[in-house]
């Protein structure tokens, strides 16, 4: 179903996949989401209806959990009309009641991760967590080890850009067509792997409201912008990283194949490199991912000695494990390969041992493989030989030794293509073992590259840091809008100010003849603020923004 694909050919490299359940509790609306192909899974809580419904619409679900009886009518008619092209599941409703949900989940994440999240308190985000969890586990019919952690988040807690902003501010989409370019993630994205693009996306859908971490991230974007070589270095390298998350969520669900694990093995290889590029920066932000990112040596040496340099894409046609790796396959393809010099090794040892110089071992598609002696020499044929078949001027037998090896040799392929897929089964599951090592190396790398990303936009685009606080003023200098200075003006854009506080100057009126650019100065002022939000540099030659909510 749309919200549980795991196959990259079907998913958007930069957006996250989620799959949406809705629960209402005690007047309380709870929202739980995840994403099946990299195991983020979210959830929140809302007292407001409508602020409850700006919150699921922004972010598109194709596919939704609802109860079987709606429990708040006109809560599901505005879902149904918003969401028409989004798939509804509805399932009974004990598989939303807090007290099984929070059964599930804590069977799942454990008692001292469902302690954190107060359930007593939040029943409508236990509620729907736990529907959500029950039919992704039902559906996927595996114990999801990818998906380890909950994280509940507070709307309240980002600046809120509701379905109408996000629209007419045409962050991900614009108004006419729906397309990626000439909006402003187009503009920002700058990011060099999908992960970063799918972090990048989502620090932009939720500007933050904390002027310390605020700070903290455009302290880390200042630091790499700064240093143009050292970005040249990170951002060639994170270039070369495949998309872990999404990697990690196959290996966990048992559907990744040998180029996934060859995939995994080409971006750890480049780990050590990347922590050492990370470890050339002082800001505290950009220290504590180079923390973050683990090596995991032991797992990219299983992965180096096991698998080929170029597997086959299918699983059970062999050619995906290394020789060397494992003793007994090495012994089968052996067989295999050196069936000629064995059956001569073979030959040579019992001309020696039986002193019958006329013997042969030979092979025919009816009676497979023989030992033939001439009559005049049958007399010597030691006893344990066991006549096979009987010709008009010899006798073709068979040993023990010669009866195994035909045996091994007939089944070789399919005994080859046997332990090659038990042994690759065994490696993905040693691997899957890791999981949590790898996701959190990837989170740090998508860090990484969306830090990476605004430092490029920065540079390429001249903009500047701006400050952030928690005051009541707007103040830009030379301001621009980031979107429209990248189109092919005559004339170029023409920067401006503003000035904007809660005493003189609480309210502007813009004038002006239809097609002046009112609307443009309006959403530009609305840009820099989300930017400098987000923890991104702004277009302006100055910029002091206060805090916004809304």
């Amino acid at each position: 179903t749309p919200g549980l694909v795991v196959d990259p050919d079907n998913l958007e490299a930069k957006q996250n996949n989620f799959l949406a359940g809705i629960a209402v509790r005690d007047g309380m609306f709870g929202l739980a989401f995840i994403d099946v192909s990299t195991g983020e899974f979210r959830a929140t809580e809302i007292a407001d209806r409508s602020f409850f419904i700006d919150e699921v619409i922004r972010h598109g679900f194709r596919e939704l959990v609802l109860e079987e009886t709606p429990r708040d009518a006109l809560l599901e008619a505005i879902l149904a009309r918003e969401l028409s092209e989004s798939v509804i599941n509805r399932f009974p409703r004990e598989w939303f009641e807090p007290g099984a949900a929070l059964d599930l989940l804590g069977g799942h994440f454990g008692a001292p991760a469902m302690d954190r999240l107060d359930p007593g308190n939040h029943p409508a985000l236990i509620a729907a967590a736990g529907a959500v969890l029950r039919y992704v586990r039902e559906t996927q019919k595996d114990s999801l080890g990818h998906v380890n952690d909950l994280v509940p988040y507070r709307a309240e807690s980002f600046l809120v850009l509701d379905d109408t902003a996000k629209r007419n501010l045409e962050l991900f989409a614009t108004t006419q067509g729906g397309t990626k370019e000439g909006t402003l993630f187009h503009v920002l994205d700058e990011t060099v792997t999908a992960m970063g693009g799918r972090r990048l996306r989502w620090w932009l859908a939720y500007p933050l409201l904390d002027a310390q971490r605020i700070r903290e991230r455009l302290a880390a974007v200042a630091e790499i912008r700064e240093g143009h070589l050292a970005r040249k270095d990170l951002r060639e390298a994170l270039s070369g990283l495949y998309d872990m998350e999404r990697l990690g969520a196959r290996i966990s669900l048992g559907v990744a194949n040998g180029r996934d694990l060859a995939a995994l093995r080409s971006s750890l290889r480049l780990l050590p490199g990347l922590r050492r590029l990370a470890g050339g920066y002082a800001s505290p932000m950009l220290a504590a991912l180079r923390g973050a990112i683990d090596e995991m040596p032991e797992v990219l040496d299983r992965l180096e000695r096991a698998g080929v340099d170029d597997p086959p894409l299918t699983l059970r046609e062999g050619g995906i494990i290394r020789e060397g790796y494992d003793a007994e396959l090495d012994r089968i393809v052996s067989v295999s390969r050196d069936g000629k010099s064995w059956i001569a090794a073979l030959e040579e040892k019992e001309r020696q041992r039986t002193g019958i110089s006329s013997l042969r071992v030979g092979f025919n598609s009816v009676f497979g493989y023989y030992i033939e002696v001439t009559k005049s020499q049958t007399a010597a044929v030691p006893a344990e030989y066991i006549r096979k078949q009987t010709l008009v001027n010899a006798e073709r037998y068979i040993n023990e030794e010669l009866k195994e090896y035909e045996q091994t040799v007939l089944h070789a392929e399919e005994k080859r293509r046997e332990r090659e897929y038990e042994l690759f089964v065994e490696i993905r599951g040693r691997v899957a073992g890791e999981i949590r090592r790898i996701q959190t190396s990837a989170a740090a790398l998508a860090d990484l590259d969306a830090l990476a990303s605004l430092a490029e936009a920065a540079e390429k685009y001249n903009y500047v840091r701006p400050a952030v606080d928690e005051g009541d003023v707007i103040d830009i200098r030379d301001g621009r809008h980031p979107v429209v200075e990248r189109m092919p003006l005559s004339e170029g854009f023409v920067p401006n100010d503003v000035h904007l506080d809660r005493v003189g100057n609480r309210l502007l009126v813009i004038t002006g003849p239809n097609m002046a650019g009112k609307s443009t100065y309006i959403r530009q002022v609305a840009h820099i603020v989300i930017l400098a939000q987000m923890g991104s540099f702004v277009p302006a030659a100055e910029a002091r923004v206060g805090l916004v909510d809304r």
